[in-house]
């Protein structure tokens, strides 16, 4: 049993808020997953810049000195903000790569959460008042999001455990339920050419679907195709730079419910964590369908 939480802003207005308002729904889906909680944030990807989150279990040693470091390993400037446990970096687009070779190169122990023009991703151990609490999610602003608190039952209770899970730039994916078939999903994926860092059921799925839109599938395709070639019980709430896409397996078992008004798009696996957002009382709420695939793009809104 795992909380999730999305939201997509068609408003512009209420971009300052996204993060207060994941936040608050993702605190209220504290009891469906008190071990570890995670939220992706997307922010502006205009510009010439790019943003890798890292994160590292011994802070104070392998960031101190790491912004010099790594401006000289790429030549060129750079910039670290530090966020407790983690730290946003941000350089130029077309450094990207050359950055995610460096960090690892320079510090070995540090983890890369995410990397792209737009995401951001905060997860430790913990409570969700916590977590976005250490990493002031609260003043984050952006045009969507996704969370995620976990009750683990396939693995053990780690950071790199917890989701949401990004297997490809700008792309992320938090998880209710369980996957049958990962394991040999993993080991076709890994001839592929894709990367595991956990033994996590839900990092096949996110690797899953970054396979499939290498391919040049769109998210709302390869959502299509993992209801064929996922096996087991599953909600999933995935991101993309400028998407947000939901989908349930065949037998849904696992709870889900959504909004929509002229200002948003919602995601909860209960109602309750919809409760607080403006406008709630007038937004059409449903029960996503078995197998269906529901995708929103900031570049196809009005």
């Amino acid at each position: 049993m795992c909380g999730i939480v999305g939201l997509f802003l068609k408003d512009k207005s209420l971009e300052p808020e996204l993060g207060a308002l994941l936040s608050s729904m993702l605190v209220t889906m504290t009891d469906r997953g008190p071990d570890s909680a995670g939220i992706a944030i997307y922010g502006d990807a205009s510009g010439s810049n790019a943003k890798i989150t890292i994160q590292s279990a011994n802070p104070k040693k392998d960031f101190a000195g790491l912004e010099a470091e790594l401006g000289q390993a790429v030549g060129a400037s750079v910039s670290i903000q530090v966020k407790s446990t983690h730290a946003v970096i941000t350089l130029a687009k077309d450094l990207l790569d050359a950055g995610k070779a460096a960090v690892s190169e320079l510090r070995p122990n540090i983890r890369i959460m995410s990397s792209g023009d737009a995401i951001e991703i905060y997860k430790e151990t913990g409570l969700p008042k916590d977590v976005v609490s250490r990493f002031a999610v609260n003043s984050m602003g952006g045009t969507h999001g996704i969370g995620h608190t976990r009750m683990a039952t396939e693995s053990a209770v780690t950071t790199l455990g917890a989701h949401p899970f990004s297997t490809g730039s700008d792309q992320c994916l938090v998880h209710n339920g369980s996957l049958s078939n990962h394991n040999n999903l993993r080991r076709e994926l890994k001839r592929e050419g894709m990367t595991f860092e956990t033994e996590n059921d839900t990092e096949v799925a996110a690797a899953y679907l970054t396979a499939e839109m290498a391919k040049g599938k769109n998210l709302g395709q390869a959502l299509e195709g993992a209801v064929d070639d996922l096996d087991g019980f599953f909600t999933f709430v995935v991101g993309t730079k400028s998407g947000f896409g939901v989908v349930r397996d065949a037998i849904a078992c696992k709870p889900a419910v959504m909004a929509e008004t002229d200002q948003y798009v919602a995601f909860g696996s209960e109602y309750r964590a919809l409760v607080n957002l403006p406008g709630i009382e007038n937004a059409r709420v449903w029960e996503p369908e078995p197998a269906t695939v529901y995708f929103w793009d900031h570049q196809k809104v009005a």
